[in-house]
């Protein structure tokens, strides 16, 4: 990886770079609760949690993270296509579990499409195991 990769705190301000970054990774779906309001209020209830990683100015990567109190979880990592294969992914997730440490949590979880090998590859490498059980079920409110 680069020496010139460097990692910080998700700000608000990140989020069109953040979005933009979203929309180009494959495998990563934008939904509702992805607006600039919903992330600045996920932001606000979490932070220092969510992390970005930048080449310069230009943002290589971003992973939303959080917790309800009881579980963290991670959201929306991605690291741009140019970058991947190089520890930005693995650095930003290893920082967001330190952060979920921190605040006393044991456990966390991740959301990956079944559409998603890629995604899913990523994940088993670094020792997440499927979670059987329910299927996830979701409403609109």
């Amino acid at each position: 990886m680069s020496d010139n990769i460097k990692t910080r705190e998700f700000s608000i301000s990140d989020y069109e770079a953040a979005l933009e970054l979203w929309q180009r990774v494959e495998g990563l779906e934008i939904a509702e609760g992805d607006d600039r309001e919903s992330v600045g209020h996920f932001l606000a209830r979490n932070p220092r949690l969510s992390k970005v990683a930048t080449d310069g100015t230009v943002m290589v990567g971003i992973a939303l993270c959080g917790h309800d109190g009881r579980r963290g979880y991670i959201y929306h990592l991605a690291v741009d296509p140019a970058y991947q294969a190089r520890g930005v992914g693995k650095r930003l997730m290893d920082e967001c579990l330190d952060g979920l440490r921190q605040v006393g949590l044991k456990r966390a979880l991740i959301l990956v499409a079944n559409d998603n090998p890629r995604g899913r590859k990523f994940w088993s490498r670094y020792g997440w195991e499927e979670v059987p059980g329910p299927v996830v079920m979701g409403i609109d409110l």
